[in-house]
């Protein structure tokens, strides 16, 4: 009982997590801390200043304490692992600070912000009492195959413009921002052809995805009119992310006229 709270806190703290580190790219605070993960000094005053990236590590700070309180209540197999994936998460956040600094590749991010979904889905089958464990969950869960691959490609999309440049308009791509792009948007394709497949299990997902795909649009466009600071958008397309998420893991559905 007391692991299933702590677990649904630790789901909901993974996912403002994840807004929060939307808000941070969105208004151009990725370095505002500098690269010294998790603490530096002056964060309590910049906290107060609404600074999201010192927001970011206070909460990625209690998402670790709870994940231990949790593992010693229960060391079974999901908690290990939501506490593994935490760690590592913390990790490659150090590693994505150097990414936004240019001193590390993308790749880097790209693996950040799949480990951060991770750890989310991780929780909310602990929250739920799940019998299956995650890997056994992704290896059912078809959409979840083609979801992961687009989120990785975000991040990637994310790292190489390091919070700073555009990635510029074009027909045919030139840089490997603009490849990257292309990539992450034909793996958003795939998501969709497969979400539609399964669209009587998943209707809710597909239309926060239909939703999100204009959103994802209007993030390009935004970035690429001021790509140190997009804006709003950045967040609302995270937060519609966690959302679809959320719906594929309680298979949310409701009816829909052309489907009888």
């Amino acid at each position: 009982m007391l692991v299933g709270a702590l677990a649904s806190a630790q789901a909901i703290l993974a996912a403002l997590l994840i807004v929060v580190g939307g808000t941070v790219e969105g208004y151009g605070y990725g370095l505002s801390l500098g690269t010294k993960w998790p603490y530096t000094r002056g964060m309590a005053r910049l906290a107060k200043a609404g600074d999201p990236e010192v927001w970011h590590r206070i909460i990625a700070t209690l998402l670790g304490l709870n994940s231990l309180v949790i593992l010693v209540l229960k060391p079974a197999l999901p908690e290990i692992t939501g506490f593994v994936l935490i760690a590592l998460t913390a990790l490659l956040g150090m590693a994505t600070l150097y990414v936004l600094a240019g001193k590390a590749p993308s790749l880097f991010q790209g693996l950040h912000d799949l480990l951060a979904y991770l750890t989310l889905l991780t929780y909310l089958l602990i929250a739920t009492d799940s019998q299956t464990n995650l890997g056994v969950y992704l290896l059912t869960k078809t959409p979840l195959h083609s979801f992961l691959l687009v989120l990785f490609l975000g991040g990637v999309v994310t790292g190489q413009r390091g919070f700073k440049k555009p990635i510029g308009h074009f027909v045919k791509p030139n840089t490997l921002a603009q490849w990257i792009w292309v990539v992450h948007g034909l793996s958003a394709l795939l998501f969709t052809l497969t979400l539609a497949y399964f669209v009587r299990i998943y209707t809710v997902a597909f239309i926060l995805l239909m939703v999100q795909i204009g959103v994802g649009v209007l993030v390009y466009q935004a970035v690429n009119k001021s790509a140190e600071k997009p804006g709003i958008l950045v967040p609302v397309h995270q937060l519609l992310t966690v959302l679809i998420l959320v719906s594929m893991f309680f298979n949310l559905s409701v009816p829909l006229p052309f489907l009888g």
